[in-house]
C-alpha cells in the first residue's frame, strides 16, 4: 500500500470510480460524511441504487439535508463512522470521501470496525482521502494543516488491511479537480464549513486570498488539480 504515488496520474473523480468499481444495481449504501449531500444526489440520480443511507456528523449539515425534499430513495441520519445505528450486515457498500481524515484519530479502528460490522459478507468500502500534495493543499495548509491526520487515516487502512478484517482489493491513485467560482465560494464552501472552525484573522484571511488568487482565470473560475488514493476493501465472506 502506498499513501501516495509519483509520476503521471490519470484525471478521474470519485463519482467515476465508484460507478467503475461498486457493484450499484439494486444497492443498499451507506455514505459516511455525505456533507451537503452533492456526490449523494449525484449517486441516487444517476445509478439505480434501491438506497442510500447519507450519515453526517455535522449537526447544522445534517439539520440541511433533511430538508432536501426531492431525494425519496435517501436517507438522512445523524452521527460519526465510530458509531453507526444501522444493523449487521445489512449495507452493501460504505462509502467514505475524503472523510476519514476528519474522524477523530482515536476513534479511526472503532470506524472501521463498525464498518465491517454493518457490511454484507463480501460487501465493499470504497474509501477516498487527498494526498498532501498539490497547490490547493499548499493554500489549505496556511489554515488548516491535515498532514497528521491523513497519515493516521493512512495507517488505520492499514491496519485494518493487516487484521484481514477487510481485504484490499484495489488502490486507485488519480487527480481529481476542484472548482471554485472565485475565491467568494472558496471562503463559503471550505473557510465558512460549519463542520470546522478555523483560527483565520485579518492577515491570515488576505495571505489565503493571496495565494489563491493567481489560480482564478479569465472566466473567474478557479481550478486545481488535486492528488487522490482510494482503497477498495472487500469483506470476507
Amino acid at each position: 500500500m502506498q499513501i501516495a504515488r509519483d509520476g503521471d496520474l490519470p484525471l478521474s473523480s470519485d463519482f467515476e470510480q465508484i460507478g467503475e468499481l461498486l457493484p450499484l444495481e439494486d444497492a443498499r449504501l451507506l455514505e459516511l460524511g455525505c456533507g451537503a449531500a452533492f456526490t449523494t444526489r449525484r449517486l441516487a440520480e444517476t445509478f439505480p441504487v434501491r438506497e442510500i443511507v447519507a450519515m453526517e456528523v455535522d449537526r447544522i449539515q445534517h439539520e440541511k439535508n433533511l430538508l432536501i425534499p426531492d431525494l425519496p430513495n435517501v436517507t438522512f441520519q445523524f452521527g460519526g463512522a465510530q458509531d453507526i445505528a444501522l444493523p449487521d450486515d445489512s449495507v452493501d457498500a460504505v462509502i467514505m470521501l475524503k472523510s476519514l481524515h476528519h474522524v477523530p484519530v482515536s476513534d479511526m479502528d472503532a470506524a472501521f470496525s463498525e464498518i465491517t460490522r454493518v457490511l454484507s459478507p463480501g460487501g465493499l468500502a470504497y474509501i477516498s482521502e487527498p494526498v498532501y500534495a498539490g497547490e490547493f493543499n499548499e493554500i489549505l495548509r496556511l489554515f488548516n494543516d491535515e498532514k497528521v491526520v491523513r497519515e493516521a487515516a493512512f495507517q488505520a487502512i492499514r491496519r485494518v488491511v493487516d487484521s484481514a478484517q477487510l481485504r484490499l482489493e484495489r488502490e486507485v491513485h488519480f487527480h481529481s479537480t476542484t472548482r471554485f467560482e472565485g475565491f467568494e465560494e472558496f471562503e463559503h464552501r471550505i473557510l465558512g464549513a460549519t463542520h470546522s472552525s478555523f483560527d483565520v484573522d485579518e492577515a491570515l484571511h488576505a495571505q489565503v486570498r493571496e495565494k489563491f488568487m493567481p489560480h482564478v482565470g479569465d472566466n473567474g473560475v478557479a481550478e486545481f488539480l488535486s492528488p487522490l488514493r482510494a482503497d477498495l476493501l472487500r469483506k470476507p465472506g
